[in-house]
């Protein structure tokens, strides 16, 4: 639930930064060349604090309302936000710690890997675990041809999750770079590699959930 409420709050404050850059750009000259070129922080902190004035004409004032309803509602938004991500991340470290030990999972991946996997055994296995984060390959060969395609389908928050975890260890972790490198040379392109590795920590993850829930019911 709260994973949900989040979602949608960082939804809604995406879509007001749109509309406010969008703003920006059709304002008065007198506005869009005090905000243009502003980063989407202080683009919000700055229109957030805009006050009208006499002198203005209907267009400007309008403009300068609208902006600063915008922006209000963002930083609203945004305070939602911090609030669910704060609430989320006590539930995980209450329920399941040793997720957030795991190299790249904070605590909205560790979440989303929770919901997805519920309980022990509700997945027979890591493959069918894989399966559902659609980050199991589906065969698709054809006579002498052997090849498979990406899965499309599955549980598309945990498959964004699972490509978190990827790109944060790519970026950071040394022995997810040494594995890459040594794909590279064996002849595999990006998109490959960060597939396997898809697969690899979907895989991971169940076993680490699967082994530290079964150890809690031993007497």
């Amino acid at each position: 639930m709260r994973l949900a409420a989040r979602r949608s709050a960082v939804q809604a404050a995406t879509d007001a930064q749109r509309q406010l850059h969008a703003l920006v750009v059709a304002a008065p000259d007198p506005l869009r060349g005090r905000l243009r070129g502003l980063t989407t922080p202080r683009l919000v902190s700055t229109c957030g604090r805009l006050r009208q004035r006499a002198t203005w004409e209907v267009e400007t004032a309008a403009t300068v309302a609208s902006l600063r309803a915008l922006a209000r509602r963002i930083q609203l938004l945004n305070s939602e936000v911090a609030d669910h991500t704060r609430a989320i991340t006590t539930l995980v470290r209450v329920w399941r710690p040793d997720l957030l030990t795991r190299s790249g999972v904070g605590p909205i991946v560790a979440a989303i890997v929770l919901c997805a996997w519920s309980h022990p055994g509700r997945c027979r296995s890591d493959a069918a675990f894989a399966m559902v984060g659609g980050a199991a390959p589906i065969p698709a060969s054809s006579g002498q041809t052997v090849r498979v395609r990406l899965n499309r389908s599955g549980d598309r928050q945990l498959n964004q999750a699972l490509h978190v975890v990827v790109l944060t260890r790519l970026r950071y972790d040394p022995a997810t770079r040494a594995y890459a490198t040594r794909r590279r040379a064996q002849g595999k392109t990006n998109r490959e590699i960060k597939r396997c590795l898809v697969r690899y920590v979907a895989c991971q993850l169940f076993r680490l959930l699967e082994r530290e829930a079964g150890s809690r019911f031993v007497v």
